[in-house]
């Protein structure tokens, strides 16, 4: 939890409280109606209580699902909206205590979105909010909150009536200064090795690829990595996702290197997806992208990683574009940096590794290893090497990019 002297909460709440504010009817009693809820909350394991330096809430969902937050003035209030909670079984007088939220308010925002309100006593920042998810699927939001000027409050509340205003796309994780989470995907590993080729295997290739980006990375000091594998396991394709989005990840990076029957393509290329292959290429890879988990006898034709299907097109309306720049950005980077790229470096289809919704994700083929410019360059640490400067240069770039987006994606 961070520490914050109120005189700065002003500047915290400016940074952090973006999303416009919706003046929606909300239900007080939440079991008396009717919800299809994506997600339940667990009373037990859910408080909104005062502590030394503010207010901190804590929320128990079932899964994640997409969120926002954000505040209103005159009154004072906290909103969080989630797409969607059940919130049946949970009572408010049981999840509030302290004096610094004065009642709480559960009920249905907008269609498919649910909405928690909190009455605030006094003007009240927010310092960081985040939500993780466990191992087990389940996930929890939370928010931590410290006074701040009576202005300040004012200056980040947003208006109480925005006509016609969608909802923001989720957030991942908010958090005041925190460094980028780049979570780095070695493919393969395990029982499913990838590509063979001369002695060269491209799960262990991959693997060394990804710890040297990863260390590049956490060198940069503005941002940190985490690898959905750091060993020769075989990891499903659904649960790579998880490490990374319980992580808190900002984005997600899967490496690869291809090997065909004979020895003429080469280069890297960059994938985004798509709803399917845009050429023989691209329908190559899926088949091999997917193959890991028919080789662990798991079928995940029906997986989504727990975020639900019904979500996806819209979260994706804020994350698909931002995988887009970031796969060109990826690309003008590796070519600046002398990495070897394909004639065609950038592509698309349905691959499963970058199937969720609530975060960026690319797709690096870095060569192929059925060619054998492209195996020498692989197994040199100087061609390694260009290829790990174009990476983490094109994540930068990226980043800085959706940073100067950021106030107009707000409006």
């Amino acid at each position: 939890m961070r520490r914050a002297r109120a005189a700065r909460g002003g500047e915290w709440v400016r940074r952090l409280l973006g999303g416009a504010g919706l003046a929606l009817m909300l239900a007080t009693s939440p079991a008396a109606q009717e919800f299809s809820g994506l997600a339940r909350l667990d009373p037990s394991e859910s408080r909104v209580a005062d502590t030394r330096r503010g207010l901190e809430i804590e929320l128990a969902l079932s899964q994640p699902v997409p969120w926002r937050v954000f505040t209103l003035d005159g009154p004072r209030r906290l909103v969080i909206d989630f797409a969607q909670v059940d919130w049946s079984g949970a009572e408010a007088a049981a999840l509030l205590s302290g004096e610094r939220a004065t009642a709480l308010r559960l009920g249905r925002g907008r269609p498919g979105w649910s909405r928690l309100v909190l009455d605030l006593s006094e003007p009240l920042g927010l310092l960081s909010a985040e939500m993780r998810s466990a191992a087990s699927g389940a996930a929890r939001l939370h928010a931590v909150l410290a006074p701040v000027t009576a202005e300040a409050f004012a200056a980040a509340a947003k208006p109480a009536d925005p006509a016609g205003e969608t909802l923001a796309a989720p957030q991942t994780s908010i958090t005041a200064d925190g460094p980028l989470v780049v979570a780095i995907d070695p493919g393969h590993g395990g029982v499913d090795p990838g590509a063979l080729r001369e002695g060269l295997v491209e799960a262990e290739l991959m693997l060394r690829l990804a710890r040297e980006t990863a260390e590049a990375i956490n060198r940069s000091g503005t941002m940190r990595a985490v690898l959905t594998r750091d060993g020769d396991a075989f990891v499903p394709l659904s649960e790579r996702m998880t490490i990374a989005r319980a992580a808190g990840a900002g984005l997600l990076l899967s490496l690869h290197a291809d090997a065909l029957e004979e020895d003429e393509a080469s280069g890297g290329s960059v994938y985004t997806l798509s709803d399917e292959a845009q050429d023989a290429a691209s329908g190559r890879m899926v088949e091999r992208h997917q193959r890991g988990d028919l080789l662990a006898g798991l079928d995940l034709s029906r997986q989504d990683d727990r975020v639900a299907t019904a979500l996806m097109d819209l979260v994706r309306l804020d994350t698909a574009p931002q995988s887009e720049r970031l796969a060109q950005a990826l690309v003008a980077s590796l070519r600046e940096a002398g990495a070897h790229l394909n004639s065609r470096p950038r592509r698309s289809a349905p691959l499963a590794v970058l199937n969720a919704a609530d975060f960026p994700s690319v797709l690096v083929e870095v060569g192929f290893l059925s060619n054998v410019g492209d195996r020498a360059r692989l197994t040199d640490p100087v061609g390694r090497g260009r290829i790990v400067s174009g990476l983490v240069s094109g994540i930068q770039n990226w980043a800085a990019e959706e940073a100067a987006r950021a106030p107009l994606r707000r409006r």
